[in-house]
This record gives C-alpha cells, structure tokens and sequence, in this order.
C-alpha cells in the first residue's frame, strides 16, 4: 500500500476562483479564500504569458465575500481597468483601485442585505448587480444615484449583465416552484425604459450574455442537453453538458473572443472536463485542452480560465489563443494548494454503468486503490445537490482514502447533472426513492461483482447524498458495514419550512408541492427522522452548529430516535459551523473521527499484493 497521505496535506488549503484578465490583457485578478480569510490577488503577465512578479494581494476593506469553485459573483473590473468593483463582507459593493489609494462604498444594502455579482457597463458609467439574488440594480459612478431595474416580477435574478452598447442590461431570472435548472428564463431593459421584455425557452437557461454585435448567447437545454445557444438555435449541439447547475452566481463556463468570431465553451464527458472553442461561421470545434475549465475570460490573443483535474491542483491558467484554431501554449499562474502533491500517485477514475431495477442507467466512477486483490475495500460516495456532480476535478479527500487502501466509487443517480436533461429530471417527484434505489444498485453490482462484499462497503455523503444514504441504510439492511454522513437532510417537510431561502422550495420539484394529505405523507414517508428506528447499521454523523442550509435539528432528532431504538449511532457538532466545515479544527477532527470509526466498524483491509 502507498503511504498514507497526512491529514494536513487535505485541509486548510487555499481556494481559487475567478480569475478574470484585465480589459488590456496584460494582467489576471482572481479570488482566494482559506480558513474563513479571503481576498483578491492580481499578477501582471508578460508578452509571453507568464506572471511578472509575485502575487499582490490588494488592500480591500471590508475583506471580499468570495465564492467557491466554479462560481462567483464577487467582483469585475471597471472599464478603464484601473480599479476593481468588488463585494463586500459588509454587504454592500465597493471600488478600489488596483494601487489601493481609493476605496469607496458604492452602495448601501448591507449589513442585512447582500448586493453581488456586479458588471460593469463598457462606457464607464455604472455598475449593474443583483441583492440578495432577487433585484437588480444600477449605480451610477459619476454621482452615485441608485435605481432599481428588475419589476419585481420574478423570485430569483441572477448574473446581470450590460450589453456591449451600454444602452441596457439582461440577466437570468426564475419563480418558484422551480429551480434554475428546471425553468428559468432572461429578462432584459433597456437603461432609458423604452425596451422590457422577457425570452422564455423550453425548458431552462443560464448564463445569458451577448456577443460583440449584440446576439444573444446563453446556455440552454432545450435540446435535451445543456449546450451553447448562439441566438436562437445550438451553436454546438451535442449530447454533453457545456455547463454545471446555477447553485449560485458567477458561474462563466463559456466565453466569445474579443472579434465575435469565436467562443471557448467547457464540456463534460462523463465527469471528465475538456476546453473546446467553436468557430461561429462554421461551426467547426477545436478541443485546446484536458481538464475541467471554468471561469472563462478572453481578451485579445489570451484566454484565462481556471483549470482542475483528478492529477491536477485546482490552478490559474492563461491560454495562447493567437490562432484560435490552433491554440497555443498554456501558462500556469497560480495554484491554489500551498503543499505540493505526487501527481504520479493519483489516479483518474474508470467510468463504468450499472442497470437499474426499472430499466434505468446509473453512471458511476470508481477511483482504485493500489493493488489488484479482491475483495476490495470500497468507499461508495454520494454526492450532495441532489441536482449536481462531482465531476473530474482535485478531491485530496479521496486520495486520502485511497492511501489507505479503499477504493472510491461516486455514483450519479439519477437527478444528478452532467448526463442531459432527461436524467436530471427523473428524480422529480421521486426524491428519496429513485436515488436510493440507484445508488443500492450500484453497490449491489459492486457485490454481484466480486469487486467487494457487504462487510467491506462503506456509504458517504454529506447534505442531500447524506439523505440518500441514511434512506439506503434503513431500507437496505446489511448492504453495507457502516455509514458517515455530513449534514444529512433528515426532515423533507423541515427542510422545506427552515431553509435558506434559495433551497427553500427545491423539495417542491423533488417530492412534491406539500398541502395534500397524499404529499404531505410523502414528505413524511421520505424522511429519515420517521424511519430512524430501521437504521441497524453503524452510523456516524457531522453537523455544524449554524448550518443555515439543514437545521443543525435534524440530525439531533434522527441521532436520538436511532439510540432509542437501539440502534449504533454518534453525533459530532462542530460549534460555529454551517453547512460544509472551512475551520481546519473541524476538517482535521472529520477525517480522524472517520479514519477510527471505520477501523473499528469495518472489517480489517484484505492483503492488497
């Protein structure tokens, strides 16, 4: 077995996102975070590509509210490229040039309120930007006048964005019972009121911007899958994703040249990432590189993005797009983990499918352990959303376990994103039923297949995959040997009442619209809480104490109702925490606690030759 990789090398690590190049080209600023600490770093590039100096971490008080991943909204550059409009922990968005002589509050939502994803419009006058991922609003940069532009007419705003002209703006916009991935359409105005119109597609939309001479381009699936649109008809149409689910804003996983004449879009395969670039007049695709992409930014003869994979640290790169049709050099500017790692011990995951019961298909990966013995120790992970997918990107906690000799499988059942809109729309109504069933199909075929056995089978998952798994456990006895879980939902009709207001209503699609006696039963019928005394097998359950996403409740009623009935179960509450761990107190004691949990639980690794 390879040595087992330290807990350290796995937590507290730095975070990117964001990087955006300068209006001229000759600088990239991106977003870092780690341990609950943010902020905004710039690196001027060279005529080659490559950084000039050391990082600059600019002087922004209050500190930056930065995203995660592949999302954003934290901040854009003003026209000029002398400054940077960014928000703030306060709440409120603020200009500060990139020599840090002035910083000033350009607006005053906050501290209750939340005013992000801002864009700035090509004249230098204003900055459009959403609060509270409700309302849109513009303020003027010349004296400050604040103006409201959406009508109020739809529940949710996201990723304004000024057309070319200056002349108006559009944005991405969606009511409820939906989420964004169910329907969403474009609002767009016209700053001088004479144009108020909405596009409605099909089905779901995100992402709207403009090409240079203004038509439209978006991502949409009215095909069946989530592909580039370049006005009103697919500019590659494809049986694979060109972008993730709208969890939160900023996400930019397509982007035009600065002529129009060609777009770079990201692609899923599978959960495997490739960036592609499309010529618009004949639809010819040239894939540039491996590697999930995100965070597109395309000025002049350079193409940023943000890049990972399963080898690859989560890292700033700038592509050589002089011939677009024949790419250029790539150039590493910043990589997020501060502790260098053995690339050559990590493996890409194998991808492989499963048959459901009803005749459905359950893609998974299976990330192996060194040795080829059998049985296998096997860790199956469930992923959280449940509309998402951990696609192909650097995941430390997995290789953790795989140094420690258990093999990693992550399901993708269906609900899950990244395999068309059919597969992420049969979940609807059957949340906690359909998902169950495939991922038990899935360790049952691990079984059937020799790859592992019950006593040897661990199940994961933390918020939603959590779900899963508990529901798994309970109605699948002995399927596996033990279960962790990380703030599970526990409690459908909870989750529906006390939620964060942007997941508030997403059980609506999933289970169904409560008020009937037959709903409301499945709600109930659903949710581990009621079923708790069916959970047998060993448990072991984390949440953090102010987790705004699922009430910290749940998982003290589920834990209580298992013990009470005489089932194995523990609780960890980490204090200060919400939903997801940032401290590296409280990664650092997750890993230990499950690391002893399972020696104790499961039976001792097999000899791996």
């Amino acid at each position: 077995m390879p040595f087992a990789i330290a807990v350290d090398a796995c937590i507290g690590q730095r975070d990117l996102t964001e990087p955006r190049l300068s209006p001229s080209g000759d600088a990239v600023l991106y977003a870092t975070s780690w341990a609950g600490e943010s902020a905004l770093v710039l690196r001027r590039l060279a005529h080659d590509g490559s950084p000039l100096d050391d990082e600059q971490v600019l002087p922004a008080m209050p500190s930056p509210r930065v995203g995660r991943g592949m999302g954003g909204g934290c901040w854009c550059w003003s026209a000029d490229g002398a400054a940077i409009v960014y928000s703030g922990a306060d709440g409120n968005l603020w200009w500060l040039t990139l020599d840090g002589s002035t910083s000033r509050q350009l607006t005053d939502h906050g501290p209750d309120r939340v005013a992000q994803a801002p864009c700035a419009s090509a004249d230098g006058r204003r900055v459009v930007y959403v609060v509270d991922q409700a309302e849109v609003w513009s303020v003027e940069l010349n004296d400050g006048t604040h103006e409201r532009l959406d009508d109020g007419s739809a529940d949710f705003c996201f990723d304004p964005w000024v057309v070319p002209s200056s002349s108006g703006a559009i944005w991405l916009a969606w009511n409820v019972p939906d989420m964004p991935w169910d329907h969403a359409y474009v609002q767009r105005l016209t700053f001088d009121g004479s144009v108020r119109e909405a596009d409605v597609p099909q089905h779901s939309v995100q992402q709207p911007r403009t090409m240079p001479d203004g038509t439209g381009l978006y991502v949409c699936d009215d095909t069946g899958w989530l592909n580039v649109w370049f006005g009103d008809a697919p500019l590659v149409d494809e049986a694979f994703e060109h972008a993730g689910p709208t969890w939160g804003l900023g996400q930019r996983s397509f982007v035009p040249s600065p002529d129009g004449c060609w777009v770079a879009f990201t692609r899923n395969e599978g959960g495997f990432g490739r960036l592609c670039v499309v010529e618009v007049a004949t639809r010819a695709v040239t894939e540039i590189g491996r590697g999930v992409h995100g965070q597109l930014s395309w000025v002049g003869t350079r193409l940023a993005a943000l890049r990972t994979g399963a080898r690859t640290p989560t890292e700033v790169v700038v592509y050589d797009m002089s011939s677009p049709a024949n790419p250029g050099a790539r150039t590493t500017i910043a990589v997020g983990p501060t502790i260098p790692w053995d690339r050559t011990a990590i493996v890409e995951p194998e991808l492989f499918e499963v048959a459901a019961p009803d005749g459905g298909t359950v893609p998974a990966r299976r990330y192996r352990a060194d040795g080829d013995a059998t049985p296998r120790r096997v860790i199956v992970w469930v992923h959280g959303g449940p509309t998402d997918q951990w696609q192909v990107t650097f995941m430390p906690r997995i290789e953790f376990w795989r140094s420690r000799g258990w093999d990693v499988v992550v399901p993708d059942h269906r609900g899950s994103t990244g395999h068309g809109r059919a597969h992420q729309q049969a979940m609807n109504g059957r949340w906690g039923e359909l998902d169950v069933a495939d991922v038990a199909a899935v360790i049952a075929h691990l079984h059937a297949t020799g790859v592992t056995e019950p006593a040897l089978t661990v199940l994961m998952g933390g918020s939603a995959g959590g779900f899963t798994a508990l529901s798994v456990i309970a109605r699948h006895p002995g399927l596996v040997a033990a279960a962790a879980v990380a703030y599970p939902v526990g409690d459908l009709a909870d989750l529906a009442e006390r939620s964060h207001r942007f997941e508030r209503h997403s059980a609506w699609r999933l289970v169904g619209e409560r008020g009937s006696p037959e709903i409301d039963r499945r709600y109930r019928d659903r949710s581990p809480v009621w079923f708790a005394d069916r959970i047998t097998t060993p448990l072991l359950v984390f949440h953090g104490e102010d987790d705004p996403v699922v009430p910290v409740g749940q998982s003290r009623v589920l834990v209580e109702r298992i013990r009470v009935a005489g089932g194995p179960a523990e609780l960890v509450v980490y204090p200060g925490a919400g939903h997801g761990f940032r401290q590296p107190e409280h990664q650092r004691d997750e890993y230990m606690r499950t690391e002893a949990f399972l020696e104790l639980r499961v039976t001792p690794r097999p000899h791996h030759g």
